[in-house]
């Protein structure tokens, strides 16, 4: 019985080009995760989109003298082409913006103010004299009230990912013009969180396979209790608060843009001209998995959840597999000192599965990772090329040069053939377990040390002596070999999959590769059957790139 698996990731701010390490964070285990459910069958929906709601495309926009809408839709397109080179295979990427968002978003307020889930109060919130406005909570800067980090932002901590508001920061200041913003009282509409604290507490500690950190961080949340929350912002730029008197408010983003995978599966469900099928993926019996940065944990452990207990009727996440961060060079990455690594300029000079690989091996799953030009081509050259690749080409032109270019008949195979078959069985049980726990890197790892093997059982059998010396022999080993790169092509599908579509055509395979839903399983090649004639899957990188990308990157100063 196919399980029903939603595949939620977070909403990119759309205020500038995406980078390595939103891909490594969010959205590259999102769709690892997603083609591996839907190669096992399950029905899958994978939703996200892009938030163009977030204060930070406001403070893009003044920063450039234009409009929000502006810079919302130009890097809204921008990740469109980013997803669409990497290989993101999105059900549907949307955005804020829309007016079904829009909808939706009103109708949780609605439904939680009405049940006394949210309810009117003033706050003290920063207000810039010299900009002569009410600052929202990324507009102030300070020192964090937990931690103490420099640099805190006004809603949450980067260095500590506490959540707070703004009047708790120390020495504030406005971070448009740099001037000491005053408090002034105003009036919001709260979540009231504690309201959710007990239930949320006793949710957590059942929720055992959850990874140790996301956990431990929401427990240790929940027991120093939560408080309600305000949930609207003087602000101009976002959804309206659907309240009479309030026109000049906004519903805060941090609230609204949760929504957004609801709101998603729900837009989805109306394209398919299908107005209920949304519902399969949000009641009792459905499994949804949000892939989020350590910096949105709480969002998603104890805000959403919250406001889903509220609301009612709908599924808790069964998972939340927050990813660490990803440094540059050892360096914190820095958008601000063009310390980055830019999806669409990666994507100008290089293919994506070098990338996708690299980041899947090297995830920041439990730690934080970094990311090196030098170990990029490293990697590139001495496993996806020299191993991975050459086990295929190997395998593929003596099989075409020798056999008519046809798989040759197995034969007898030996205790050498029948091992490296049964190490391709145990590797594919274990890379299916770690796949369905989340867990990439373990998972890549053993299907390259698969590779590995292959190539260690091609060095011993020698088919390119066998084809002189005894064409039989040398048809046992080629047909496992081809076995072998058949079931390697699978494995690698959800972390690799343009190089295993072309693998997939090269052993003529009829269909594309993602349409063959349901046929996660080791499947035997019939002998007799034509191959293509083979093409290198993968390109070695010259070990001078390393420096140019460097260089390309200069020192990341301002």
């Amino acid at each position: 019985m196919p399980e029903t698996i939603l595949v939620a990731a977070a909403w990119p701010y759309a205020n500038g080009p995406l980078h390595l390490g939103h891909v490594a964070g969010s959205y590259l285990p999102a769709d690892i995760f997603a083609r591996f459910q839907r190669a096992l069958g399950n029905d899958v929906l994978f939703v996200s989109g892009s938030d163009q709601h977030g204060t930070p495309v406001t403070v893009r926009a003044e920063q450039e003298g234009t409009t929000p809408s502006e810079i919302a839709g130009r890097y809204h397109e921008s990740f469109l082409e980013s997803w669409e080179g990497l290989g993101i295979s999105w059900d549907l990427y949307t955005r804020t913006g829309t007016e079904n968002h829009a909808e939706v978003a009103r109708r949780v307020f609605t439904t939680l103010k009405d049940k006394g889930f949210i309810f009117k109060d003033t706050m003290q919130a920063y207000y810039c004299p010299q900009c002569a406005r009410f600052l929202p909570d990324r507009y102030v800067e300070g020192i964090c009230p937990a931690c103490g980090a420099a640099g805190a932002r006004g809603d949450q901590c980067d260095e500590c990912g506490k959540p707070y508001d703004a009047a708790e920061l120390q020495s504030p200041r406005c971070r448009l013009c740099g001037a000491v913003p005053m408090l002034r009282e105003t009036e919001h509409f709260f979540l009231d969180l504690s309201a959710f604290n007990q239930r949320l507490l006793e949710w957590v500690e059942a929720q055992e396979h959850w990874k140790p950190n996301v956990r431990g961080f929401t427990l240790n949340l929940l027991r120093e209790g939560l408080k309600p929350r305000p949930i609207t912002r003087d602000l101009e730029w976002g959804i309206p608060v659907p309240v009479p008197g309030f026109e000049s408010k906004r519903i805060y983003v941090w609230f609204e843009a949760v929504i957004g995978y609801l709101s998603a599966s729900i837009e989805w469900a109306a394209r398919r001209d299908e107005p209920e099928a949304w519902k399969q993926w949000w009641t009792d019996g459905a499994k949804s998995y949000y892939f989020v940065g350590k910096d949105n944990i709480p969002f998603h452990t104890i805000i959403w959840p919250a406001m889903l207990m509220g609301y009612g009727g709908l599924v808790l996440p069964y998972d939340v597999p927050a990813n660490e961060f990803l440094t540059l060079e050892h360096r914190q990455l820095s958008t601000s000192r063009n310390w980055a690594v830019w999806v669409p300029d990666f994507l100008s000079r290089y293919d994506p599965d070098p990338l996708r690989y690299h980041l899947s091996i090297n995830m920041p799953e439990s730690s934080d990772t970094d990311f090196s030009w030098r170990e990029f081509v490293r990697r590139n050259n001495d496993e996806l090329v020299a191993a991975y690749g050459n086990l295929v080409h190997r395998t593929l032109t003596l099989t075409y040069r020798n056999f008519r270019g046809q798989v040759p008949d197995p034969g007898t195979p030996g205790e050498p053939d029948q091992a490296i078959l049964e190490r391709a069985r145990t590797t594919f049980a274990s890379v299916t377990d770690h796949l369905a726990a989340c867990h990439f890197r373990a998972a890549i790892a053993e299907v390259m040390a698969l590779a590995r093997e292959g190539n260690r059982y091609f060095d011993t059998k020698a088919p390119w002596k066998q084809v002189k010396e005894d064409l039989a022999d040398a048809a046992t080993t080629l047909n496992t070999g081809v076995q072998l790169i058949n079931t390697l092509k699978l494995l690698f599908y959800p972390f690799l999959p343009h190089s295993s579509q072309s693998l997939h055509e090269m052993l003529s395979f009829p269909r594309p590769l993602e349409q063959e839903r349901g046929n996660w399983k080791m499947e035997q090649i019939p002998a007799g059957r034509r191959i293509q004639e083979p093409t290198p899957l993968f390109k070695r990188l010259e070990d001078s790139v390393a420096d140019q990308e460097l260089a390309r990157m200069g020192t990341g100063t301002d």
